[in-house]
């Protein structure tokens, strides 16, 4: 069986339904952990797939030049090898923001303010040709919960879908390569334990209730989009997925 790597970043966002579709449609998952003290790969060598979550750390340098988790720089170098060697990668809110920094992307404080709970995106006309995106629905939706955004894409990056607020919501790099600034391996309890004395949402003066509520109301069609999208992106490492539409006449970064 084929293997997918998952790094995750913080031990409140697991890959719980994305991790479900994943293996649903026959990938295994080997899953570390460095916020707890795993180790990480050298390189992707022996794994079909990269698949990096989210977290609460910023993508970008704290105030004394540290990266936002000690583990970050590593992280970015494996995202750098998967889009050089053509491995399939899907990020994931951090993870995308840690995409577009690993290829030199800008990544900061949302000017915008926090984008949290239920939400719409708009695909672009570039995601006719894209093997994952080209099945979206025009105006899918999402789950939101980040407080910075991707300002500036990675140079030879394709935006895929936007919004109004926040205009780089996922893109690709190179061909194989994914990243999502909203979430979508969410489930009810994982939105109730982020809204549990949640500083932010204080902040926000949001009712912590209200906003579980209105996240599960939408799951149902989040998974109706998002499951098949999950299942594409596994085909794809399990070799099963035509991308050579993708392929095509794009230059590959790194090559």
């Amino acid at each position: 069986m084929a293997t997918a790597l998952v790094i995750e970043n913080d031990p409140t966002d697991d890959a719980r339904l994305l991790g479900e579709w994943l293996t649903e449609a026959g990938l295994e998952l080997w899953v570390v952990r460095p916020h707890a003290g795993d180790e990480l790969p050298a390189d992707l060598e022996g794994y079909a797939a990269l698949v990096v979550l989210g977290g609460e750390q910023q993508a970008y340098p704290l105030p004394d030049g540290s990266p936002g988790a000690p583990w970050f720089p590593a992280v970015e170098g494996l995202l750098r090898k998967a889009v050089r060697h053509r491995v399939p990668t899907l990020a994931v809110c951090l993870g995308a923001q840690l995409l577009a920094t690993a290829h030199a992307g800008l990544v900061e404080r949302s000017p915008s303010g926090p984008e949290i709970g239920p939400g719409v995106v708009g695909r672009r006309d570039a995601a006719e040709g894209d093997p994952l995106f080209r099945y979206v629905p025009l105006i899918p939706d999402v789950l939101q919960w980040h407080v910075d955004e991707i300002t500036e894409l990675p140079r030879g990056a394709t935006l895929l879908a936007a919004s109004t607020r926040y205009p780089n919501q996922a893109f690709r790099l190179g061909d194989r390569a994914w990243g999502l600034q909203f979430h979508i391996e969410c489930d009810t309890a994982m939105i109730a334990d982020w809204s549990t004395d949640s500083a932010l949402l204080a902040e926000l003066g949001y009712d912590p209730e209200l906003v579980v509520a209105a996240c599960a109301s939408v799951l149902p069609d989040v998974e109706e989009v998002w499951q098949p999208f999950a299942a594409r992106f596994a085909a794809l490492a399990l070799g099963e997925l035509d991308d050579s539409v993708t392929r095509r006449g794009l230059p590959l970064l790194g090559h």
